[in-house]
């Protein structure tokens, strides 16, 4: 089985400033790790690996030249490759451009039988870029999976977990999903998994080697939302407290938001 890991870097902190003349972030100086429902996604895999034996997992991230970081971690733990999407052309993507660059990435990896990924990254919070590649792919996909009953060359069962309890579900391969938390404990890199990070290379993707890509969808061009401005929210103070029966309390309210227009 050939497993593919979907992994991010991303900012080690949650102290990040923002540059006010571009609206960016300032990420000089700023430690960056490896998003951590990625290492959900790469643990589930090593598993999926000791249960069936004969797995390639092969770990891909789309991001600048540093991004091979966060690769070389993957490589640590356990995975067998590393792939890193890189290229100028890709600055400025959005998680469509994002979904529809990694998706075409993935075609050149060969045979691909899973796709996992964690269910959102921690500094944009979107949850969108595991669903797209599954979409871009024409693949099915499952979200929120917190446990894989079982597995085999031609489909796997999970548990995806539901605000009031779990499903179980049946998913053909090839397919993709998106892991919470909850599935697993991700390991620690041995120091012979660190030895072996030293000496495995990372393979580079850029835009010429997506012979199937349309340049026009990668990127900012291809990206059809665009960030126009960060900024940090400025504190509110003042406010007024009220204090009574609650009667007259609700007619106060009440009374204030008709001053104020809100309601009519």
């Amino acid at each position: 089985m050939n497993i593919v890991v979907c992994i991010k870097q991303v900012p080690g902190t949650t102290q990040v400033k923002i540059n006010p003349d571009t609206g960016t972030l300032i990420r000089a100086g700023v430690e960056a790790v490896v998003n951590p429902f990625d290492e959900y996604a790469i643990e589930e895999a090593l598993r999926i690996k000791e249960r069936l034996g004969t797995c390639v997992i092969k770990v891909i991230s789309m991001g600048p030249p540093q991004a091979e970081d966060v690769l070389k971690s993957a490589i640590a733990m356990g995975a067998d490759e590393a792939y890193l999407v890189t290229d100028r052309a890709f600055a400025g993507s959005d998680t469509w451009a994002t979904s529809y660059t990694l998706a075409n990435a993935i075609k050149t990896l060969g045979k691909v039988d899973l796709i996992i990924c964690g269910k959102q990254a921690i500094d944009g919070d979107t949850a969108q870029v595991g669903p797209g590649v599954a979409e871009m792919l024409g693949i099915p996909f499952v979200a929120w999976v917190r446990k894989v009953e079982d597995v085999s060359e031609t489909q796997i069962r999970v548990e995806r977990m539901m605000e009031d309890g779990y499903e179980v579900v049946d998913m053909p391969l090839p397919g993709l999903m998106t892991v919470v938390k909850e599935i697993n404990v991700p390991r620690m890199a041995s120091l012979k998994g660190k030895m072996r990070a030293k000496k495995t290379a990372v393979a580079t993707i850029n835009a010429e080697a997506l012979k199937a890509a349309d340049k026009e969808k990668i990127g900012l061009k291809g990206s059809p939302t665009q960030v126009l401005r960060s900024f940090v929210p400025q504190r509110k103070t003042g406010g007024e407290k009220m204090g009574g029966e609650t009667g007259d309390l609700v007619n106060k309210i009440k009374s204030t938001i008709l001053d104020l227009g809100v309601i009519r």
